[in-house]
């Protein structure tokens, strides 16, 4: 094969805009005469082996053995009987296209034939397909330019032409099977052979039945039994032969491993300007260079918008796939490559591969799939590939700046005009949503505001955005709902005050960033962070929780266990994950104990203490960069680096509790309605415990008395304080516990 071409609107287009059954009587027009014009093909094929039957039985030869040999030279006279047929046949079609009536079955049979070789009732004979059959599209190409089409893009010679006619003929014409062993003079050979084509069809040439040849290359031609090359039966491909039929589909062997991929109807202009690049990374591959494009960044539903923009621009169609479904074995592999290349071929169409997390066998299958395409690809990943394979053009999803984030979620709320100007840059402040999770969340806010109660539009349109941004992030961390409140919080007015300045630095970064223009002057550095040190249950996850709630963000923890790892590499693979999907500004992250994530990096003494330092360089520069509200929290503040404490931009200390905030931390946490007798929260503030420890022993007590069927006392209490120290490895003191019982 040649370069791939793809020009114009192609098969993949006319299918997806649907190729169904329509009364319309210019498709049934197009259905006819593209059926009597292959019908007249297959009729002059036919007229062939109907010729050379003739010969064979005025010779008295019968070809019994079914071995392929050249043609004799055929006298003047046959060559005239042969035209002639193919001339009647073709007359006789162009008559019926002419008066609309229904094409001949086919030429009269030569001598040998007899009335057998007349069809009653062929699959060629009707005008118009029946009723439910697939038609093509009003601009689609009337058949035999299906056939000029097959020709061309194959590169098929006139004998191999001829050869696809011949197994047509076999499905579509009732008599071939009689033709096809009149010809070879054995009734049990009622059917093509490459026997058969070489004896009976002009021009032709052994190479076509080799392997390498289109027609076996492409799986144009099926034989039966590849160990009798000549004689074994051949089957035109069912693909094929609905595509000449005018019936374009997607091949069977390939449902369940591709989709075909949606053309969005506008693109952000930025998003916009990379599907250009991916279409001049294709029109402008030179001889040898790779037909593909490396797409990275961005989220798989952008990449896969910019490809089938880029693939529209080119005349194709696009499908997708996933690298993961790539066969590993090598023959499963080279079958999956020839479908796919065959039906980019025939639609036409480019495909889409995405690259997630593979192993290294899978990714070397993939690296050998992708090698193989000689048809228009586009290789789809996060990040880019490291391949010492030719890769090709590579494209780079652009980030959106805030002027077309704000056109997008403008177009996405146009329905809701409730949803004021002012309300959206609030949420392009917030959120840093992909085009189609903003389309998904303005739907919902449309579909949602008539029977809302509770929730204004705006309101619905800041939760919308939550719920489309948190499903990147549930898989890697623990959502906690903000229920907390600041009354919730015991702490000194020192620490309230910082906790709400970081508030006001979030809730106000579109007045800050956007509208006086810090953004531009800073550029890096744009998110919200702090640390939160103390001991442990001093209150700083429920600080977290009470921000979170004020901001109305979700809350999750991130769980070190799956973030940390001893593999070289992974812990950023991992760190990159959770910023990437936080900075989607759905949440408010929570790395809980951050010491053991974030320690002070160390003199290097060996290669664990160089990878470690890459580790803690990667998180800085990350959170350098990160755009949303991270909180950290940690026991250990002096362990932490101090370059990473530079780039905190609040640090917040929660120091273990008195005793006057322990008493008052005892009184919010017993509930009013609570039935007790003798709890005195001055006497169980004597406990030198932290606001983590109070809040089990309150609870553990309270089952304690609700198991007796007795009201709450002072003894409950003293138990539970017992469990709860023997946790923390302590003993209770005399001190501590005078006077409760």
């Amino acid at each position: 094969m040649g370069r791939y071409e793809g020009s114009g609107r192609g098969e993949g287009e006319r299918e997806a805009e649907g190729t169904r059954t329509s009364g319309g009587t210019g498709r049934g027009r197009d259905a006819a005469a593209q059926g009597r014009a292959l019908s007249a093909a297959v009729h002059a094929v036919l007229a062939r082996v109907d010729a050379h039957a003739g010969r064979a039985g005025r010779d008295g030869r019968a070809e019994r053995d079914g071995a392929a040999r050249r043609p004799e030279a055929e006298s003047g006279s046959d060559a005239g009987a042969v035209a002639e047929a193919e001339a009647g046949a073709e007359a006789e079609a162009e008559s019926s296209a002419g008066s609309g009536s229904e094409a001949e079955s086919g030429p009269d049979a030569d001598a040998g034939t007899g009335d057998s070789t007349r069809s009653a009732g062929s699959a060629l004979d009707t005008g118009a397909p029946p009723q439910g059959t697939a038609l093509a599209s009003p601009t689609a190409p009337v058949s035999p330019a299906a056939l000029d089409a097959l020709v061309a893009r194959f590169g098929l010679s006139a004998f191999e032409r001829d050869v696809v006619l011949l197994t047509a003929a076999a499905e579509l014409e009732p008599t071939t099977a009689a033709r096809c062993a009149a010809a070879c003079g054995d009734p049990e050979r009622a059917y093509p052979t490459f026997s058969l084509a070489l004896a009976a069809l002009g021009d032709p040439h052994w190479s076509a039945l080799t392997p390498v040849a289109p027609l076996r290359r492409w799986r144009i031609v099926e034989l039966d039994d590849e160990s009798r090359l000549t004689t074994s039966r051949l089957r035109l491909d069912e693909r094929i032969l609905h595509f000449l039929a005018g019936s374009p589909y997607l091949d069977a062997r390939l449902h369940g491993l591709l989709r075909r991929t949606t053309v969005p109807d506008v693109l952000p202009a930025s998003y916009d300007l990379a599907a250009n690049r991916v279409a001049a990374g294709w029109a402008g591959a030179g001889r040898g260079a790779p037909l593909r494009v490396e797409l990275v960044g961005g989220d798989l539903r952008t990449r896969a918008d910019i490809a089938a923009t880029a693939a529209r621009r080119s005349g194709l169609g696009l499908y997708e796939m996933s690298a993961a479904d790539v066969p590993a074995a090598p023959a499963a592999r080279d079958l999956l490559a020839r479908l796919w290349q065959r039906e980019a071929i025939l639609l036409p169409a480019a495909l889409l591969v995405e690259i997630g997390d593979l192993d290294r066998e899978q990714a070397a299958a993939t690296d050998a799939f992708v090698e193989s395409a000689a048809v228009p690809l586009v290789v789809s990943s996060p990040d880019p590939r490291q391949t010492a394979r030719p890769r090709g053009e590579r494209v780079t999803v652009p980030p959106l700046d805030a002027d077309e984030q704000l056109g997008v979620w403008t177009d996405a709320f146009a329905g809701v005009p409730e949803v004021s100007q002012g309300d959206l840059r609030d949420l392009v402040a917030q959120f840093a949503l992909p085009p189609h999770l903003v389309r998904s969340a303005g739907a919902a806010v449309a579909r949602d505001l008539p029977g809302e109660d509770v929730l204004d539009a705006t309101g619905l349109a800041w939760q919308a955005g939550l719920t489309e941004a948190r499903m990147g992030m549930d898989e890697l961390g623990r959502r906690i709902e903000p229920q907390a409140g600041w009354g919730d919080l015991v702490l000194a007015e020192r620490q309230l005050k910082v906790l709400r300045e970081i508030v006001a630095h979030v809730r106000q970064r579109p007045t800050v960033y956007q509208e006086w223009g810090f953004a531009e002057t800073l550029r890096r550095g744009l998110g919200v962070t702090a640390l939160f040190a103390g001991g442990s249950g001093t209150g700083k996850t429920l600080a977290a929780e009470v921000m979170a709630r004020e901001l109305g963000l979700d809350l999750f923890i991130i769980d070190l266990s799956q973030v940390v790892s001893k593999y070289i590499g992974e812990t950023e693979k991992n760190l990159r994950k959770v910023f990437d999907a936080a900075e989607q500004g759905g949440a408010l992250l929570l790395f809980d104990e951050a010491d053991a994530l974030f320690g002070k990096r160390s003199e290097v003494k060996d290669s664990h203490d160089r990878y470690a330092n890459l580790e803690v360089s990667y998180l800085l520069m990350r959170m350098e960069a990160y755009r949303g509200l991270a909180v950290l929290t940690t026991n250990m503040k002096q362990a932490l680096d101090t370059a990473f404490m530079r780039r905190i931009r609040f640090v917040v200390d929660f120091p273990f509790p008195g005793e006057s905030e322990r008493a008052e931390i005892w009184r919010r946490v017993l509930p009013a309605r609570a039935p007790m007798k003798g709890v005195e929260p001055e006497l169980l503030a004597r406990l030198t415990v932290a606001g983590g420890s109070i809040r089990n022993i309150a609870l553990s007590g309270a089952f304690l008395a609700a198991e007796e069927g007795d009201r709450l006392q002072m003894r409950h209490m003293l138990e539970a304080a017992r469990t709860e120290y023997l946790k923390l490895d302590r003993s209770l003191t005399p001190s501590e516990v005078h006077g409760w019982v």
